[in-house]
């Protein structure tokens, strides 16, 4: 194993800024061009081609699988693909979760969802506003006036859709100093990281052009504190993962994650490949940023339960639906609500979000109407993987498993 002060100062953490869409661009530049593009199915149509016969859904497995397993004789330790569809579960795996064990992968297998921990902030917030405790386009500063006394008049809605113009925290040096100096359990507070990103002067106006970042989201959850007097976590734990019937999903500080584990890795520059440094122990600084851990059926719930209506109101839900384009900063063509993302894919409009925190990268993808999901797992860290093998296969297995044949 390299140690991680071997790691370049721009590399292994910078996945963790973006969404796992942003790493992906950057993972397989000019892949958008040979992707598949969009049919003219419409966007709450169901995919195409669906599986109703054992012979095509075993030969679609097959292949899926066959897709799985290079994807690790390329050299990424272990990779997941789950899939539901109306009530019919595909679970498929290669490689290995833990290297250390030998542990091979499974859909029971813990990791960090890195930024889809963004779409469960992003429902708790609109359950405030279901409640009335919340207004979206209120200035955010008036549910946290000491901290953004002098900052940009921001709304909420800007905040949850990442057009506040404010500063990118992991885009200063300060922050990912401890980390690239071997401190792996260095502890960012959240009002920290807030300071530090409002000490630079913001990207862009409020209201204007989408900029993700990851402090709209650590802002939203002290939102979520100030408001309820509660703790993140246990918003998120007795109102988002309790309404979704979610067993294994959780938001705490812990550096390690529940067993079963996938462990998440990376490969030093200039490292051989299979030379793999364990990033399990970063501390989640990321928070309502990206700190939730969970499995893929979990995930692929949390969707299904949110895009069927079942988790707010129809017009909070209109709402969070109601995009802007993101396709100038990501370059694969997807469009951001409130934090939600719609994809483009061969059959059609998909939701969901992508996910990347230090040693995994993961997406999913849900139909409009939540009756189909499709989640897929990495366990080594975007930057760090083969870009060549992994990024076209990565690309086209989760618009396979999404589509079908």
């Amino acid at each position: 194993m390299s140690p991680i002060t071997t790691t370049p100062t721009s590399a292994w953490l910078r996945g963790s800024r973006r969404t796992a869409t942003l790493a992906a661009a950057a993972l397989v530049a000019g892949l958008v061009l040979s992707a598949p593009t969009a049919s003219a199915a419409t966007a709450d149509a169901p995919p195409a081609n669906p599986r109703t016969a054992t012979d095509t859904a075993a030969s679609d497995s097959a292949r899926l699988q066959r897709a799985l397993d290079q994807i690790v004789e390329a050299g990424v330790p272990g990779a997941l693909l789950y899939t539901y569809d109306k009530g019919v579960e595909t679970a498929l795996q290669s490689g290995i979760a833990d290297l250390a064990t030998g542990a091979p992968m499974g859909p029971s297998t813990t990791y960090r969802i890195g930024s889809q921990t963004k779409t469960y902030v992003s429902t708790a917030v609109l359950q405030l506003v279901a409640r009335h405790r919340i207004r979206l386009d209120a200035p955010a500063r008036h549910y946290l006036p000491s901290l953004l006394a002098n900052a940009p008049r921001v709304t909420v809605r800007q905040l949850l859709n990442h057009t506040s113009g404010i500063y990118e925290f992991n885009e200063d040096p300060r922050v990912l100093a401890p980390y690239f100096g071997g401190d792996l359990g260095h502890v960012w507070r959240p009002r920290q990281l807030v300071h530090i990103a409002l000490s630079n002067a913001p990207v862009s106006r409020p209201g204007g052009v989408y900029h993700y970042s990851n402090t709209n989201y650590v802002l939203l959850g002290l939102m979520i504190q100030a408001v309820t007097g509660r703790p993140l976590g246990d918003v998120l734990r007795d109102g988002v993962f309790a309404q979704a019937g979610l067993d294994s999903t959780t938001f705490t500080a812990s550096r390690t994650l529940p067993s079963p584990a996938a462990h998440g890795y990376y490969v030093a520059a200039g490292d051989k490949a299979g030379d793999f440094t364990d990033l399990t122990s970063l501390y989640p600084y990321p928070w309502a940023s990206g700190a939730a851990v969970s499995t893929a059926p979990d995930v692929a719930r949390f969707y299904r339960q949110l895009l069927s209506g079942e988790m707010l109101p129809r017009h909070l839900m209109a709402a969070m639906r109601k995009t802007n384009d993101a396709s100038g900063e990501d370059g694969v063509g997807t469009a951001y609500g409130l934090g939600l993302e719609s994809f483009q894919t061969r059959c059609g409009k998909a939701w969901g979000h992508g996910g990347n925190f230090p040693g995994y990268i993961t997406y999913v993808y849900s139909s409009p109407s939540g009756g189909r999901q499709t989640v897929v797992m990495l366990n080594e860290d975007p930057m760090s993987l083969p870009k060549k093998e992994i990024g076209p296969t990565f690309l086209r297995l989760l618009d396979r498993a999404y589509c079908g044949s």
